[in-house]
Parts: C-alpha cells; structure tokens; sequence
C-alpha cells in the first residue's frame, strides 16, 4: 500500500505556504483601523478620576501666577516658612496648566492628559518608524507602553516631561541618522529646566547618546557655508559641545542654579529623612513590583533588556539603546516614579527590535492578510490592558475620586468660618490651598512639597507612630485647628487619630470617611466647639472598640451615639464611615433591616468600604439564603486584603448547602490564613471524620 504521508500522495493535505509579508502601509485601511483602536485604548486607559491631592496646589499656583502677574520667589503655601526664599517647583507647568483649567474645568485638566499622553506617543512612535519599525508592531509596542504609562498619566509635571522626552528622543535619532537637530535639544534642554526638576535626564540623554557614539562617527549632515550665521552652524556642533550648551541654557530659570541643584540634594540628603520615606512613588521597584504586574511593567522592563541582548544574524549591538536602558531601567529600580518615562523612551527601540524579528518570521498565508493582522494586533491591544481596566483601583470617568480629597471637611471649615493655625497631612495641603489661599489665616501646616525644616518635617512624620511626637508638635505650635486624614483602613500603622481622640485639647467637630477635624477647646473658634463639637463620637477606630463595651449595656448612650453618627452622614456624602457604625449599632439591637439599610448606604458612598460585604454575607446567611451570603464573603475578599473570618463562614455557607468538598476547602483556607482559628479546624476535622 502506498504511504499517505508520502509527498507525492494525492491523498496528502497540503500545508498553507508560509510567506514573509510586507509593512502594511501607513494609508491602507488595516493599518489606520489599528491605529484609532491603539489610540482609542490609550485614551480611555487615562480617563480615570483623579486621585492625586497634588494637582490642587499646582491649580492655585498656576491661578496666583495669571491673576497676579508674578512668579513667586518667597514661599507662600504654608504658614511655618512663609516668606522665606524657595525654588517654586514645576512653575512652568503649572503657568501652563492653569488655562486649560480656567477654559474647561475638570475636561480642561483631561484634555490636557489626552493630549499629552497621546503626543509623547505619538512622537515615540513616529521616531519609531524613523527607525524602521514601519509595520502594525509599533501600534502594539505603544499600546501596551502606554499602560505601563497608565500609573503616572494624572495631571502633573511628569506628563508635560513625557512630551518633551519624547522629543528629545527624536531629535537625538534624527542626529543619529541625518546629522543636525541641536538647536532643537538645546530648546528642548531649557523648557525642561523650568518645568520640572528631572531636566537632569535630558543631559543624560545627551550623554548616552555622547557614549554611544564615541567610535562611530554618526553623519552630520551638509557642511554649513561659510557665511552661515551662529545658529545654523551650533545647531551641526559636535553633540558635547550641544550638551554644554543645553547645560548652559538650563540655568535660565527664575531661581538660576537653586532650581538645578535640586534634584541632587535630594538624592544625597532629603531621601534619608522619615517623612519621604511615607510617599510610595519615592519606594524603589524592588518595595513596590506587585502593584505593577496588571500593568505589564516587569514584563515591559525585562523585555527591553532583553531585545537589547538578542543578537541575531545581521543585528548590530546598538550601544545607544543599551545605555538608555540602563539608565530608565536604573533609575526605575531606584525611585518607581521613573517609570513612566521608561514607557515612553522605550518605545522607538523596542519598536524597531520587535519589527525587524516580525520582518524575518514567515507566516501563514492566512495570517499574512492585512485585514487578519490589524484584527489580530488590534484585539491584543485591548486584551493586554483588561487586566489593568478591570483590576485597578483607578475608576474610568472625569473628574475628581471623592475619597481622596477632603472636601466636605473644607466646606466645613468654611461655612462655620473656621480659621487659625492648622495641622494638616501634607497631601490634604494642596485642596487646603486651593479653597483659602491667599488668606494666611487659613494656610496649611504643610504641602504637598514638604516643605519647612528638617525639625518640621521630622515631627511631622512621626506624629502618626509616636505620641511624643504629637505632644511635642502641639507644644511648639499651639495648633487651633486639627485635621487628620480620615482613612484608618488605608494608612497602615497610622495612630494619629487615636492620639488626637485622647487628646483633652482638642474636641471633634466634623468627620467623614476622607477627614476628621477637631477644634482647641480654648482656641479662637472655643465657642463653637459647644455647639459643633460631638459627645460622644469619636474619630478612631481604636476609640469606638474602647467604648462598645459600653454601648451593649447603655441604650441612653447608643442613643445618643446614633444621633451623632446620624448628624455625621447628613453633614457629608462621603459617609460611608457613619453609616458603617450605624449598622454596628443595629446589630447590637438585633434589628438586621435597619442594619442592612445602612450597610447598603455605606457601599453607596464608598464600594470598597472594608467590613461591609461580609457583614451583608452574615445578614444573608441568619436568613437562610447561602450562595447569596457566598458571593457577599467573595465579593469581601476581592476588595479587601486583610482577611477575617470569610472563609470560615464561606465554609459554613457551602455545608449548609449540601458541597462537603466545597466546605473543606474553604475551612482548609481559612487555616492556611489563620491557623489559630480553632472552628474551622473543628469543623474540618468533622467533615473529614466522616
């Protein structure tokens, strides 16, 4: 009999021929389809509601220098070294922030993160063609890049440096390949010194770029004539000469040498001390790689590392790129801050890497049609970034995340017309500003930049773990108005409002789930604490474990506790906190649909409340109904790292309906969290004693 797998056998499938296609070109249809579904996805990935506190000061700086025509060189922002002499950080950022702001509000401040998110990848991806990578791989590279990206795309001075990043790449390529471009890196060069204090990493760019070039020439273009004027003739000047230029130019800023001296005292002095030791973006990589991997940033850092190493036939090791991932991956690894400009000086080389692998790879027939590859690339856009969409704590929408900004507790102060020297958490400073300056009855203690002196800052940052501290703050400052962030749950370690709770002299006056304000009983404002001040609520949760005891066997009291808790959800949406308490108290008078009423309200202020879905899971299982309590206890453990007892109870939920092997396993991971839990060992050994 004749063998099928023969080549000659009639009988035998033959495979698809497998081709090396073309770039599809930048006009064809596949590609400009691919292109608005990459562009699309990168704006909708930074459509998210504002979380950082920052943006506030940089609006009331921005406002100040248009509505008084001066750039400020004395401190204005805080009340400790008001009027001493400063560097005003990112003025020119903010001088051009503030009309996108004036002419359209909260979609003023989104168009300008869409526009600079998709200009610097743009540019990136524009260089990236420059350098070969003409095909669909490109519009993946920033695709995914621009996730990376997605974690320092909010309004701030990084997103104007990434525009300019981006040039500066460009314009160093362009060098690389056809000669000139130096007045454009030294343009670039100044800008940059007076927009943000990482203008140092455009020097460095610079000197990669000196470095790389050192045994090969790169072309310089057309000699100039001899009659050609200065400026044509600097901008063909060899790249050190270039580089001493931009480092010239950079000290035309308003605070001359000051402004660049920053960045370096604070990498060799103020990185040391306790109080930025409390930022996460100043944590190096190393602390901080699990909040990153939805967003590909190991992935993406290690892939250009190794594009950079990867040397097939006909590849040329490019010295220029493996100093510029050196340096973006170095200093990622040092300070995460940085990473979202390894987002975006990636791209044009990994681009060009991935592409001239594609170019060699020989697919199917099928896969070979433009329409099946801008379907394909399109689709791993959109795929790639689901993780992040859905996984994030970022929330799609424009404008402002209302937990993190205390602005209930600042209509607060202002209708009640508080006033007087204040303590605040440095990143409630900025709102502070925003809604008083320039009163200087109402400054911040402190803002967003840190700023006072080393003892301020210190006594600032272990107020919150030590009671000395505390005491010795109030002592030098004689604070009249206290407010503390509000967020227990978020903060881990923090003792604040438990020293302030117990402190005789201050009274609480107003809290919410994003602050708690307290008054000086023998302050300026000692009349109102009277009228204003609650009784018998406190603000932490240590203070209200203390006082539960109390409240079991005292109706007067939980009496008087709930008209509190009540005053304090109809004094601020943002009440999750109150309405949490309040289904406490309901519980403790067995009165669950009251209790689930406030349960349910809590959720509606605030959906990650900790606490609330397992406790809505325990309402549902004292009624019988278990796959619903199930979801409650899942829905709990989705939200909320820090496990009590839910799969304890999840195990319970499963016996009761009938799945043994379903309890077992819930009972086995409540024991993997929490060994000592002595029920789930019993009714596991139960279970398996049977």
């Amino acid at each position: 009999m004749k063998d099928p797998r023969r080549p000659g056998d009639p009988r035998r499938g033959a495979a698809a021929p497998a081709v090396i296609v073309p770039a599809i070109p930048l006009g064809h249809p596949a590609f400009l389809v691919t292109a608005l579904v990459v562009a699309g996805a990168i704006a909708f990935s930074v459509t998210t509601l504002a979380t950082s506190t920052d943006l506030w000061q940089h609006l009331t700086v921005g406002r100040a220098m248009w509505t008084r025509h001066f750039i400020p060189l004395v401190h204005l922002w805080s009340y400790p070294t008001y009027g001493l002499p400063e560097v005003l950080p990112a003025w020119g950022f903010r001088a051009l922030l503030w009309p996108f702001y004036a002419a359209g509000g909260d979609l003023g401040l989104q168009a300008w993160r869409w526009l600079t998110t998709l200009g610097a990848f743009g540019i990136a991806w524009l260089t990236a063609r420059g350098m070969g990578a003409r095909g669909l791989a490109a519009l993946f590279v920033i695709a995914f890049a621009a996730l990376v990206y997605r974690g320092r795309s909010e309004v701030r001075p990084e997103t104007l440096v990434a525009v300019l990043l981006a040039l500066e790449v460009a314009a160093l390529e362009r060098r690389r390949a056809r000669g000139g471009a130096g007045l454009a890196l030294i343009a670039i060069a100044w800008v940059w010194a007076n927009v943000h204090i990482s203008y140092f990493i455009g020097l460095a760019l610079i000197a990669v770029h000196v470095a790389g070039e050192w045994r090969a020439r790169p072309p310089r273009g057309p000699e100039s004539p001899p009659t050609a004027n200065a400026l044509a003739r600097l901008d063909r000047a060899p790249l050190p000469v270039i580089g001493l230029a931009a480092l010239a130019i950079s000290f035309l800023n308003p605070f001359g040498w000051r402004a660049l001296w920053q960045p370096f005292e604070y990498f060799f002095v103020w990185r040391n001390e306790p109080v930025y030791r409390l930022i996460p973006e100043l944590w190096s990589f190393s602390e901080s790689w699990r909040h990153h991997l939805r967003s590909g940033l190991p992935v993406l850092m290690a892939g250009w590392v190794l594009v950079v190493l990867w040397r097939p036939r006909g590849r040329r090791f490019d010295p220029v790129e493996a100093l510029s991932c050196l340096l973006f991956v170095g200093l990622t690894l040092l300070n995460r801050r940085f990473y979202g400009f390894l987002a975006v000086a990636c791209v044009p080389y990994v681009a060009r890497d991935l592409a001239a692998w594609l170019g060699a790879v020989r697919l199917p027939e099928a896969l070979a049609r433009p329409a099946t590859r801008a379907a394909l690339v399109s689709a791993l856009a959109v795929a790639v970034a689901l993780p992040e969409w859905l996984g994030s704590p970022l929330h799609f929408g424009i404008g402002w995340e209302p937990q993190h900004h205390p602005i209930p507790a600042c209509d607060f102060m202002a209708r009640h017309d508080l006033r007087g020297r204040l303590f605040n958490p440095n990143y409630y400073g900025g709102l502070l500003l925003w809604r008083f300056w320039p009163d200087t009855t109402r400054l911040p203690f402190m803002d967003v930049h840190q700023s006072g002196t080393r003892t301020e800052r210190d006594l600032y940052a272990y107020a919150s773990v030590r009671h000395e501290a505390w005491d010795t703050l109030v002592a030098r400052y004689d604070f009249d108005l206290v407010m503390v962030d509000g967020h227990e749950e978020w903060i881990a370690g923090d003792h604040l409002l438990e020293y302030v709770d117990a402190d005789p002299r201050f009274a609480l006056v107003f809290r919410d789930d994003a602050a708690a304000l307290y008054l000086r009983r023998d302050g300026r404002d000692w009349p109102q604490v009277d009228s204003l001040g609650f009784r018998v609520m406190p603000a932490s949760t240590a203070a209200f474990a203390a006082l539960w005891p109390r409240l079991s066997a005292d109706s007067v009291l939980r009496a008087r506790l709930r008209a509190e808790l009540e005053q304090c959800a109809a004094s601020s949406p943002l009440d999750a906190h109150a309405h949490s308490h309040l289904a406490n108290l309901a519980f403790l008078e067995r009165d669950p649909a009251r209790a689930r009423s406030h349960l349910l309200a809590a959720l509606g202020a605030d959906p990650r409340f900790p606490t609330v879905h397992r406790r809505l899971g325990y309402l549902l299982m004292s009624g019988g109904r278990w796959r619903a309590a199930i979801a409650e206890f899942e829905q709990e453990c989705a939200l909320n790292p820090n496990r009590l007892d839910e799969y304890q109870l999840m195990g319970e939920a499963w016996e009761k309906l009938g799945d043994p092997k379903r309890a077992a396993s819930a009972w086995r991971r409540e024991l993997g969290i929490h060994p000592g839990n002595a029920a789930a060992r019993i009714a596991l050994e139960r279970l398996e004693s049977r």
